[in-house]
Parts: structure tokens; C-alpha cells; sequence
């Protein structure tokens, strides 16, 4: 199965970059539950930056995500959501 994390994240005003920085250079390593098999950053209007990642592992398996960023670079705590994949179509 595929399982597919979100992590979205607005950052201060005029900080985008530097939250872009630092959610790139966290590392998620693959681990017991479950193999990583994709990672994707994207970027929006108002400072958001978002990062998909998709596993094989079961749904309900516990992965790693990224943590939640310094307090001087958000302006509210992040957004985490999980989906299961169901194919391409």
C-alpha cells in the first residue's frame, strides 16, 4: 500500500525562503514500518510551503514526519494530514 503524508506550513512574513530551507534539509529516513519512496516541496502565495510524502507501508504505520519548525519562522502551528493512495486515473 501507498501511503501519502502531508505537512503544510505558513511562514512569518518575508521568511518563505528560510522555511523552504529548513523543511528541505530535514532528513526522513526510511525505517521499519515503512519504505520512502517519494518526497515533493512545493511552495504558495502567503508564505506556505508544503511537503508530500509518499511511503510503502500500511496506513495506520507509524513514519516519520517532519517536526514542527522554530517558532520565529511560522505563524501557526503546522498542518499534517494522511491519505492512502489509490492509484493513478
Amino acid at each position: 500500500m501507498t501511503v501519502a503524508l502531508m505537512w503544510e506550513a505558513r511562514a512569518v512574513e518575508g521568511r518563505a525562503d528560510a522555511l523552504l530551507a529548513w523543511a528541505r534539509a530535514r532528513e526522513l529516513p526510511s525505517g521499519a514500518a515503512g519504505r520512502l519512496v517519494r518526497r515533493e516541496t512545493l511552495r504558495a502565495p502567503r508564505d506556505r510551503v508544503l511537503v508530500i510524502t509518499w511511503w510503502d507501508a500500511a496506513y495506520d504505520a507509524e513514519l516519520p514526519e517532519l517536526p514542527e519548525p522554530d517558532g520565529d519562522l511560522v505563524t501557526r502551528a503546522v498542518h499534517r494530514w494522511r491519505f492512502e493512495s489509490l492509484g493513478e486515473g
